[in-house]
Formats: C-alpha cells, sequence, structure tokens
C-alpha cells in the first residue's frame, strides 16, 4: 500500500449515549485505518463496541454523541456526508441473513433494489445485473433463485443474497458485522472463499467483526482489540494472535477451544464481566486501564493512563507488553489425558445427595444409560394436500414430498459420557436429539434408557431423567417470569420440591451454576448471555437428570462467555456424573469436550468413534472435509490444500448409495453411488461407513498434511 491515504480513517473516534445515569461511553477515543484491498479485523467481547464502531461508519447512531478528531472516507468528511455514502460506496453485511432480507419480496427485486436507489440503473437492466451477481457468489440456477423468497433458500445461500446486495452499487467498501456466526463450519468456508476471491477481482477494502479469531486470522491483515470500547491492541493479524502483547489479547486467545487442542484441561474464560461505562454528568472517565479489574498481572501503575507502546509492528496499550509478550501462549502446554467418565454414587458430590425421592446413580456395569435402534423420522413438505390425502387421490395430484431428516441412527451413550454429534445444518442432529429423548416421535426404531424399553409417550419419571439445554436462551426462557419461577416449576411439576424446599433447591441450583442467589428475583432481561444460559442449564438440572442433550448450547455466546460455560458443563458432568448428548458444528468445541465423536450427514451417522481417533487425523472423507474448513490461528499457510465442499446437502441429489457420494472429493467410482457403504473398523470402539478400504485410509491419514489443523 506504500504511503497511500487510507480509503477509511477514523481518528479518535468517541461515541456516548445519555442514560439515566449519565453517559454511556460505547467508544472511547477509537482510532483505525483501512487501506484500498485491505481486510481489518475487529474482536472483542460483546459490548466492546465493535458493532457500534460500524454503525459509526454509516451514520446511524441516531440520539447517540458522536464526536471524532478526524473521520474520513476516501477524503471526505465521513461525519456529515455519511448518508450520501452508505448503500452506495460503503456497504453493509449483517449478522442474521433472515433478519436482514425482507420476507414478502423475492430475491431478485431485493437484489435490485440497491442499484434502482442508488445508481438509478433501469429496472431490466437492473435485474440483469442481480442475476449476473448471485451467478458471481456462487449461486447456482441464480435465474431460479431470483424468483424465490428467502425463506426457500439454506441459511449459506440467504447469506450470498445479502452479499449480493451489499456489493450490487459497487461499493469500496464493505462493513461485515459477525457474517458467518450463523453458519456452519463449510458454509462458513465458503463465504470465506467468497470473501478473498471478492477482495482479489474487485480490490475491495472490508471491515470485519467477529468474535471467531480463526476467522479473523485467516482473512484479516490487520487486526484491532477493543475492550469496553477502547483500542487495547492493533496491528498485523499474524503478529498480534501469534505473540500477543495485551492481557486481554491473552484472555481470549486462552479461552478459544481448538480443535488441535482437545482435552487439555479447562479453558481459561476472563474472569469479572465489562466494567461500568456509565459517566454521571460532572465525573470523569476512569484514566487507567479499564481492564485492570480482571487482570491477573494487574500492580499500581495500571491506575494511571496506558500509552500506546510500538513493538514490532503493533501497538499496545499497556506498560507491561514487553513482559506479557515473553510468557507462554495458554494453551501452548502438553496435552493432558481425556477425561474418564465417571460412574456410581461415588461421582455425586455433597451438594447434589440425592434422597429418597430421588433416582439412584447408575451403575457402569448395568449397560448403556442410552440406547438408540435403528431410529427413524420424515417429515412432509408443507402441501394442503398432505391434510387431504382423499381429495389429493380424487384429483390425481401428488402430496408434499418427504425429507429423510434421521435414517436409521443407532447410537450409545454410557453412563458419565460426552458423545459429541457433528455435522452441517440439516444433517438431522437437533431431530436425532428431541427423538431421544421422545419429544419428536420416531417413524421406527427402538429407544432404551437406563435399560428399559422408552415408549413412544413415556412415562413421566423418563423425562425427569433425560432433559435438554435449547441453543437460544432468549426464547427458550420466559421473558415475563422471574429466575425463581423459571427453576421452580421443574421442581413442582416433578413433584421433587415444593414451598421452603423448593426455594432452597432453587438457591441451591444457582450456586451449582455460579449464580449469586438473590438472582432469583431477576428477570431473563436483566441477565447477560451467559447467565440466561446458565439459568437454562439450572433448568435443567432442576430435575436431577442423568442425561442431558445440549443442542447448540454455546454457539450464541461469546468466546469467553463460552468458555465459562463448556468449564461449568465439564464441572457439572465430573462432579454429578451426567451424561451429555453434545451437539454442535463447532468442532473446535467438541474436541475439547467429547470422549467420543458420531459425525452426521443428511440423515446418518457415517463415522463414530473416540474423539482423538476420528479428529487427529480425519479418516471418513466427510469429516475430514469438516476439519479442513475450520479457521484454526496460525493456519493460514493451508489454504491451498483445504477441501472445499459445494453447496449444501440439501442441494445434492440423493444416492441410492453413500449419502456422502454427491459430494464426496474422494469417490473412488460408480459403486459409491449404487451401493451403501459397508461400516468398517478402524479400532475397537471406532467404525465408518465408506467403500475407501480401511487400510487406505489408514495410510492417507499417517501422512503429515492429514493431521488435524
Amino acid at each position: 500500500m506504500g504511503d497511500a491515504a487510507p480509503l477509511l480513517a477514523l481518528d479518535a473516534l468517541s461515541v456516548s449515549y445519555r442514560t439515566r445515569g449519565g453517559w454511556l461511553a460505547a467508544l472511547d477515543d477509537v482510532s483505525l485505518t483501512v487501506g484500498s484491498g485491505e481486510v481489518v479485523g475487529l474482536v472483542g467481547e460483546s459490548g466492546s463496541g465493535k458493532s457500534t464502531a460500524l454503525l459509526a461508519v454509516l451514520g446511524l447512531l441516531g440520539g447517540a454523541r458522536v464526536t471524532a478528531a478526524g473521520a474520513t472516507f476516501a477524503g471526505i468528511d465521513l461525519i456529515g456526508a455519511a448518508a450520501s455514502l452508505r448503500g452506495r460506496r460503503i456497504g453493509m453485511v449483517f449478522q442474521d441473513p433472515a433478519a436482514a432480507l425482507n420476507p414478502a419480496l423475492t430475491v431478485g427485486l431485493q437484489v435490485a433494489e440497491p442499484m434502482l436507489v442508488h445508481r438509478g440503473v433501469p429496472r431490466p437492466e437492473a435485474m440483469a445485473r442481480a442475476t449476473a451477481l448471485l451467478a458471481e457468489m456462487g449461486i447456482a440456477r441464480a435465474a431460479e433463485v431470483m424468483r424465490a423468497y428467502p425463506h426457500q433458500l439454506s441459511g449459506g445461500m440467504k447469506q450470498r443474497v445479502t452479499l449480493a446486495m451489499a456489493l450490487a452499487p459497487e461499493p469500496e467498501l464493505l462493513l461485515l458485522d459477525e457474517p458467518t456466526t450463523a453458519l456452519d463450519v463449510t458454509v462458513e468456508a465458503q463465504i470465506l472463499d467468497l470473501l478473498e476471491a471478492l477482495r482479489r477481482r474487485r480490490a475491495l477494502s472490508m471491515l470485519l467483526v467477529s468474535h471467531n479469531l480463526g476467522i479473523v486470522d485467516r482473512i484479516c491483515d490487520r487486526v484491532t482489540v477493543l475492550y469496553a470500547g477502547r483500542t487495547v491492541e492493533s496491528g498485523p493479524t499474524p503478529a498480534v494472535l501469534a505473540t500477543p502483547g495485551h492481557p486481554y489479547t491473552r484472555g481470549l486467545l486462552g479461552a478459544l477451544p481448538r480443535p488441535d487442542r482437545s482435552h487439555r484441561g479447562p479453558l481459561l474464560p476472563i474472569p469479572g464481566g465489562l466494567p461500568d461505562m456509565v459517566v454521571a454528568d460532572g465525573d470523569v472517565a476512569d484514566p487507567g486501564c479499564n481492564f485492570r479489574a480482571r487482570c491477573g498481572l494487574v500492580v499500581d501503575a495500571c491506575a494511571v493512563p496506558q500509552m500506546y507502546a510500538p513493538a514490532g509492528g503493533t501497538i499496545v496499550r499497556c506498560h507491561r507488553a514487553g513482559f506479557v509478550r515473553r510468557q507462554p501462549l495458554p494453551g501452548s502446554e502438553p496435552p493432558v489425558e481425556a477425561p474418564v467418565a465417571l460412574s456410581g454414587d461415588a461421582m455425586h458430590s455433597d451438594a447434589m445427595s440425592r434422597d429418597a425421592t430421588r433416582r439412584d446413580a447408575m451403575p457402569r456395569d448395568a449397560g448403556p444409560l442410552l440406547l438408540a435402534d435403528h431410529l427413524s423420522r420424515a417429515f412432509r413438505n408443507g402441501s394442503f394436500l398432505d391434510r387431504m390425502p382423499v381429495l389429493a387421490r380424487a384429483l390425481r395430484l401428488r402430496a408434499g414430498t418427504s425429507v429423510q431428516a434421521v435414517d436409521a441412527v443407532s447410537l450409545r451413550i454410557q453412563t458419565g459420557e460426552v458423545l459429541g454429534l457433528v455435522g452441517e445444518s440439516g444433517c438431522g442432529k437437533s431431530t436425532l436429539g428431541r427423538l431421544l429423548l421422545r419429544l419428536l416421535p420416531a417413524d421406527s426404531g427402538r429407544l432404551r434408557f437406563a435399560g428399559d424399553d422408552v415408549p413412544p409417550r413415556p412415562a413421566i419419571s423418563f423425562h425427569r431423567r433425560a432433559q435438554i439445554v435449547f441453543q437460544n436462551p432468549d426464547t427458550s426462557l420466559n421473558p415475563r417470569h422471574t429466575v425463581d419461577t423459571i427453576l421452580r416449576r421443574p421442581l413442582t411439576r416433578f413433584g421433587l420440591a415444593r414451598s421452603q424446599k423448593a426455594t432452597q433447591e432453587v438457591e441451591r441450583l444457582l450456586e451449582v451454576v455460579r449464580l449469586p442467589r438473590d438472582y432469583r428475583t431477576r428477570y431473563p432481561h436483566q441477565l447477560s448471555g451467559g447467565e440466561k444460559q446458565r439459568v437454562g442449564i439450572a433448568r435443567a438440572l432442576a430435575t436431577q437428570p442423568d442425561l442431558l442433550v445440549c443442542d447448540e448450547a454455546v454457539s450464541a455466546l461469546d468466546v469467553s462467555v463460552q468458555a465459562a460455560v463448556l468449564n461449568l458443563l465439564r464441572d457439572l458432568r465430573r462432579d454429578f456424573g451426567l451424561a451429555y448428548l453434545f451437539i454442535s458444528h463447532d468442532i473446535g468445541v467438541i474436541a475439547h469436550i467429547a470422549d467420543r465423536i458420531a459425525v452426521m450427514y443428511r440423515g446418518g451417522i457415517v463415522e463414530e468413534g473416540p474423539a482423538a481417533a476420528v479428529l487427529d487425523p480425519p479418516w471418513h472423507p466427510y469429516t475430514e472435509a469438516l476439519l479442513s474448513a475450520v479457521p484454526v490461528i496460525g493456519d493460514r499457510g493451508r489454504a491451498a490444500s483445504r477441501i472445499r465442499l459445494a453447496g449444501d446437502p440439501g442441494d445434492t441429489p440423493a444416492s441410492a448409495g453413500c449419502r456422502f457420494a454427491a459430494r464426496c472429493p474422494r469417490k473412488i467410482g460408480p459403486v459409491c453411488d449404487a451401493q451403501v457403504p459397508p461400516w468398517q473398523r478402524a479400532g475397537a470402539a471406532h467404525r465408518i461407513a465408506c467403500h475407501i478400504p480401511v487400510s487406505e485410509m489408514r495410510e492417507r491419514s499417517a501422512a503429515p498434511d492429514a493431521r488435524c489443523p
């Protein structure tokens, strides 16, 4: 870039909101630049000011007090001209594509609209350009998709459409606010590849907000770390992530679960929470380091203003940056042994002792806690003819087609064991979890729990012993109920406690999930995301279950809160002998917490075995592709060797043979399309459904470049 002026330059940008207690400083003297064709990342916990910075660039902070020593875009004053630049020269891609798209308008009209509004392109030309743009985004059958509505598209296709909308007026700068958070790992990899290609073809500049440090490392040239509205570290991405100089940056790295570092003991979440960012009228903002209340290296000098210290191409707002850089990175220690599943009465702590009304602990020699045998479930597409079969036959009309969500799945979960279930969105993971809890009826198959058959309508005792933790606590907790009411309901529903005893049990549950007892009187909106999820876990623990199904239980949390919740789940498993079915598309999370892993594709299990055997190195071609798509810090050099799966599972035709044949990069011939692959053994507890001989898979997996990234 040389000495060329940056495309975007923010100098000492501050944003404050008026509150009852004073001014909340969302951004405090933040400076950053984005050069032409450069990608800059913004990272930090929720509430650090990342999205506020993007909205400030767009001029969408109505009611806020915005000041800056300078804010320019291509030499134009951004504060005064943001409205004229927004959408035309500066594009925006929001986090949730489903919320960003209008459900009442066709995709084609939404992609063409920015050209109509900002460029004055005639409608026929705009529609033709929109079709070409969708094709450029990698959408097959672009002309058909133009006529579709958002609800008819997969998550990955929706995100491609929002990218096309942002790029339609040919902007010079693209702002991306967590653009891949809602996507599974293979679709995420496709979007990242697309962004890199667009950058090369169009010399497009980008400002990317993300809490996923692996994504930032993969595509960003430079990164700025924000904490509580202030810049704490900034510089070239490899330098910042390899040798961080600020304790907060190191904390983010220590909280990150990685697929190449399974079972290294607890993660290292950053203790505490963000400081109070409200400054009362007449008061002065904290002049010292605002991270010092959570920092393990704090000294008296941290209470005075911290100057930016340049070092190794980076700047750090910490006077101990040199000392911090010399410390070993979190997670660089040798791996520890995988945790051993506990069983019997010894796995229960005194805090959770059972009385006569509670279930006895399951001894290990009694067999699997849960055993599923060929469970299947199909869903019909929403045709009204499904509800009127007589009319359909009379009119010779075809009813809606059937989708096989779960196809003859067999698996087992031992007492105190964590079984990780991974796969792309739509592969049937959540449906399988609900079948195992009998929250959905199975079309066929058998389910046994603690040695007994579980009927389609199980006794209440089964639901007491098998519970679920949902993905989104905002939708799974009743906003009109206090925490006390939420936790008390399962106690009364299952006859475990009432009145004063129920109150004591609610307080004990809060203590178990590391929340203060006075949280009983709070409502969900008064809790942070991590605190809400802890309440969801406490509610599931209220019945004192043997099994928890965790359905993407940490995917909505930022990295530090996620680490704290994962540590909590590990502690509960250790102390109380809980077994988990842990559903996630985040393979780093699964590698950290699971004893065994089942890999699911298009309704069926394609590989199952011990975590270390399944992930390092990968065996099944689908498992290999999933791991190859995971963005891992320090993994930039593997770009050329990554396995790229095209499309989504639902976009490819079903095969009479291997369910992965249509997308398999290692397909060996017609046998893959014609014959169901046999189960092969790669070890005593490791099975793989594939036509490739296990000896050939073993030889390939032994190659140096086949190791877990």
